[in-house]
């Protein structure tokens, strides 16, 4: 049986073991990372379901998530990003192939790793990946991060009835911006992006808008494959098409990890 890490902690992280004898002999390893505000809540179904077809997983805990948005305030995207990396790192060493995967701010985190070691991963999936906004508002960052510590949340932007991510009521500001400003040297290595990609958007999305998508897309080497949400909002492993994202990442690890 796979050893999952069991807590009653609702933002508790993942980690399953591969089991080769389901995914013909090879150990394969995919990396789960949640969004802004958000936990391993959002990415468990996920990778419980990767999980069940043999698949190495693991689902980081980011740096101040899924406690309070003020000790997330005391965080920033290379806490994040070292986070990743070090998921990153096990199962390399652990198994014989790796497939990254995001939402959201997750999605930039897995391409900041797929363009830093394009050699040792061979897929990326992302779900309404944020590298870009249009949002007037940002610019102002820089200094109402220094007025005020929080503006209203983003979490549960959900279109299925009753379902919560769990999430931050609140956004930390600090954070927000050290998220944003590691936005434009990630755009620029993009095209460092070797592997396939497969790219899920929602056709509705109230927290990332239609900057980031043509960024991506124009922009990384590895051919990309778009799948269209439309019965989802921004928290799409959560939402109404959450199973199109099992089921065609799962196809997509087994066909860009095969020997």
């Amino acid at each position: 049986m796979p050893d999952a890490i069991a807590s009653d902690d609702l933002h508790a992280p993942l980690s399953v073991a591969a089991r080769p004898e389901l995914t013909g002999g090879r150990r394969i390893g995919v990396l789960l990372s949640h969004g802004f505000t958000g936990s391993p809540y959002s990415m468990a179904p996920w990778g419980r379901s990767l999980a069940d077809l043999g698949y190495a997983v693991e689902v980081p805990r980011l740096p101040g998530h899924g406690t309070t948005w003020q000790e997330m305030n005391g965080t920033g995207w290379s806490d994040w990003y070292g986070e990743v990396t070090r998921s990153f790192t096990k199962l390399r060493a652990e198994t014989d192939a790796v497939v990254v995967a995001g939402l959201s701010m997750g999605g930039a985190l897995v391409l900041r790793l797929a363009a830093d070691h394009a050699d040792t991963i061979s897929g990326v999936v992302v779900v309404n990946p944020a590298v870009a906004t249009k949002r007037l508002d940002v610019k102002l960052l820089p200094v109402l991060k220094h007025l005020v510590p929080s503006m209203p949340g983003i979490a549960s932007d959900i279109k299925k009835a009753d379902v919560e991510e769990y999430g931050y009521l609140r956004t930390p500001l600090k954070a927000a911006h050290s998220m944003m400003r590691a936005w434009p040297s990630l755009v620029a290595d993009l095209p460092k992006v070797t592997a396939p990609v497969l790219y899920f958007r929602s056709t509705v999305d109230h927290v990332v808008d239609h900057a980031s998508q043509p960024l991506i897309t124009s922009r990384v080497s590895g051919t990309v494959t778009m799948r269209e949400l439309r019965n989802s909002y921004h928290v799409a492993t959560l939402d109404h098409d959450a199973q199109q994202i099992f089921d065609e990442s799962a196809a997509f690890v087994a066909r860009v990890t095969s020997a």
